[in-house]
């Protein structure tokens, strides 16, 4: 007689429910398409014969999907990437934890490089003509004193900026990709290494995957990045209050950003449409502090930053509607020669803020996000179509690419951030007396906005 087996079977270096293989209606693991929202315990399973475990185990591998990619996480660079990718002819899977597209918050403002992959990607044309086009900037003090002031094309003729709603950019590249191409309420639970060279995948909702590549796009505080050995992202020192102020009979301001300085705090706003603004207060706090949702408290609590500064902030907080309003610490990861974890371990890589988050103070990390997925995107295409060998070079490829990019930007981002968050008197004096009026160029500001982004031809499967 054979030897009597565990209750648990072995599968690719990992263990597998046998629940499903005793009922047939909870074989529930499908290519594409909705899955029920249900789990179900370890059942005890014997078998007496080679014959029945042979079964067993082809029931078990019948149980886990496959894709050739799974990108985790349905934001911007998630949807950038899937998109980059259908371009080429490379169908993806992307697994979002939230039960829809997280369309709350506020804004991000694009420059030219982001605008260079959107129109790489098929779905620029259709975001500007809904955002105005930013003209230029102006730094003022606190007291309503003008320091400086540019237009963007006097020093770059080929910039382009505009502050554009999360909702709708997300809305839209969504809206390039098939329906069954993303799966709600499927959070990452687990990720393993597998047989093959290939990744297992299980998701909360019970679904096992195995897919060639998986490509974590989960965000600031990713699993992904985790589970590869980075480190989590860390507070800078600042946190920062953020909205969308809505003017239904048309908002009176400019086309250009409003940048206000104080002591420890400064503030900002930028025209988004013809009837909504984006508003930013980033103060100085030694920690994070609890996490407050009421809107009510946030607008008093950003208010009395501001209170004594000119009045179109305070407007602007009083225009916000609710659902836009937030509060969040400021948080990045610097990525050091040498020491930091690569951003692929096997057939796994990051993309975006998953891999190197950064602080908003350049404008950069939606756009550096854009670029990271088209990057990869053209490294991996015909790689899928070849060998192993062939996907460990793309990805090698992307790496030596994009690092050179991304790890200046997340350091300069942050000093820029401690320059501009000075509460020293006499540093506060000097920076607004002698720094900003005389020695600050637009030229070099805007220099990390050059991108190169040739159009992705557009494949049908």
């Amino acid at each position: 007689m054979a030897p009597q087996s565990s209750s648990l079977l072995s599968f690719n270096h990992y263990h597998i429910s046998t629940a499903s293989l005793l009922h047939p209606s909870l074989n529930h693991v499908r290519a594409r398409g909705p899955l029920p929202q249900q789990r179900h315990s370890w059942l005890v399973v014997r078998t007496r014969s080679k014959t029945s475990c042979g079964a067993i185990t082809k029931a078990v591998k019948a149980d886990v999907g496959k894709e050739d990619v799974v990108i985790v996480g349905a934001g911007i660079a998630g949807l950038a990437t899937a998109v980059s990718l259908q371009r080429l002819g490379v169908r993806s899977l992307v697994v979002e934890q939230a039960d829809s597209l997280r369309t709350t918050g506020t804004s991000l403002t694009l420059f030219k490089n982001g605008w260079r992959v959107l129109d790489a990607i098929g779905v620029g044309s259709d975001l500007r003509s809904q955002f105005l086009e930013i003209q230029g900037m102006v730094v003022k003090t606190d007291d309503g004193r003008e320091l400086r002031s540019f237009r963007f094309k006097d020093e770059d003729a080929s910039q382009e900026v505009r502050a554009v709603e999360r909702r709708i950019l997300l809305e839209k590249l969504a809206s390039q990709l098939p329906s069954e191409a993303i799966r709600f309420s499927s959070g990452l639970s687990k990720i393993e290494n597998g047989e093959n060279g290939e990744q297992f995948l299980e998701l909360a909702d019970g679904t096992r995957l195995l897919a060639k590549i998986v490509i974590g796009c989960d965000g600031i505080r990713s699993p992904v990045a985790k589970w590869m050995g980075f480190s989590e992202p860390k507070y800078v020192g600042h946190c920062a209050f953020r909205g969308l102020g809505f003017f239904p009979d048309g908002q009176p301001f400019e086309a250009r950003v409003n940048y206000v300085y104080g002591r420890g705090v400064r503030a900002g706003y930028v025209p988004v449409s013809s009837t909504k603004v984006y508003w930013f207060i980033c103060f100085n706090s030694s920690s994070p502090g609890p996490k407050v949702t009421d809107p009510s408290a946030l607008k008093k609590q950003a208010k009395e930053l501001v209170k004594n500064w000119p009045p179109e902030l305070l407007n602007l907080i009083d225009r916000t509607p609710d659902e836009t309003i937030s509060k969040t610490p400021l948080l990045d990861r610097w990525l050091w020669p040498a020491t930091s974890p690569s951003p692929s371990r096997g057939k796994v890589v990051l993309v975006g803020d998953a891999w190197h988050p950064m602080t908003p103070n350049l404008g950069q990390g939606g756009c550096c996000a854009l670029e990271d997925a088209v990057v990869l995107a053209r490294s991996l295409a015909d790689a899928l179509k070849s060998d192993s060998a062939s996907i460990a070079n793309a990805l090698q490829a992307y790496e030596s690419t994009r690092w050179p990019r991304v790890f200046p930007l997340t350091i300069r981002a942050n000093l820029v951030g401690a320059l501009l968050q000075w509460d020293n008197p006499l540093v506060c004096s000097v920076r607004n007396n002698i720094v900003i009026p005389k020695l600050v160029r637009l030229g070099p500001i805007l220099e990390h906005t050059n991108f190169d982004c040739e159009p992705l031809p557009q494949t049908n499967f």
